[in-house]
């Protein structure tokens, strides 16, 4: 194995009869800061959530730290779509940070005084930690995206996956998530995110990954994310950015 922290190889995922993905092939280095772009409907949340496990793929491989899944789970953090989430559960957002403990805690076990203090440490992080023993269906949509984002943090984990963490967030609410996962990617960990502004890729990330049922194209954004790669992932129609 490389040195690679993922390494994707030959992927297809199908949702009953559709093929959604088809031969995805990439491989991703420790440290960068990866966005995950591509138009409405190919496969960009499908992809992560097969490589996580919680959608089967057709055939392929998926190595993480040159392992499989299943011998590495608890160094890697997943925050899924804010849409996915029944935020009118009756439960405040600390026990929401809290649960992102209890690989380590043990599903059966109360969490102890101190993994109280590091669930509420992760929110303080998010600027959340007023809102502690709040109920998460009384929060914004910002707030409810800090918590989930501090739930991934206090799993202290080596790899996270995030689908669309600045989707329906404010302006404040993505500046604090982008400093968050920079502030990760300066601690050494590796971070890929599916992402849906064009305006925003050059800024926010210093990889991409072209997705369009395949990876049209992946590496450093300063080469990849150019006008000739965006319009073939998204067709020959699209607008440029920029173009008047």
């Amino acid at each position: 194995m490389t040195n690679s922290i993922i390494k994707v190889e030959g992927l297809a995922v199908a949702y009953q009869k559709n093929t959604v993905l088809s031969d995805v092939n990439f491989e991703v280095k420790p440290g960068s800061l990866t966005g995950i772009v591509g138009p409405n409907g190919a496969g960009k949340s499908t992809l992560i959530k097969t490589m996580l496990g919680l959608h089967p793929a057709l055939s392929g491989s998926v190595y993480f730290f040159g392992s499989p899944l299943s011998k590495v789970k608890s160094r890697i953090g997943y925050v899924p779509q804010r849409g996915s989430v029944d935020w009118d559960f009756p439960t405040d957002a600390l026990d929401i940070v809290t649960m992102g403990l209890y690989g380590q805690i043990g599903w059966l076990k109360r969490p102890t005084r101190l993994h109280k203090e590091q669930a509420f440490n992760a929110l303080k992080k998010m600027g959340m930690e007023d809102y502690a023993h709040k109920q998460i269906s009384q929060l914004s949509g910002g707030q409810q995206q800090r918590v989930f984002l501090a739930r991934a943090l206090v799993q202290d984990a080596d790899l996270y996956f995030m689908d669309e963490p600045l989707a329906g967030v404010d302006a404040a609410t993505e500046r604090a998530i982008m400093a968050i996962l920079k502030e990760l990617i300066a601690d050494g960990k590796t971070v890929m995110v599916v992402h849906h502004d064009l305006q925003t890729v050059a800024n926010y990330f210093d990889h991409v990954l072209l997705l369009n049922h395949t990876v049209i194209k992946h590496g450093e954004t300063s080469k990849v994310f150019t006008k000739e790669n965006i319009v073939q992932t998204y067709g020959g129609n699209m607008r440029w950015m920029g173009d008047e």
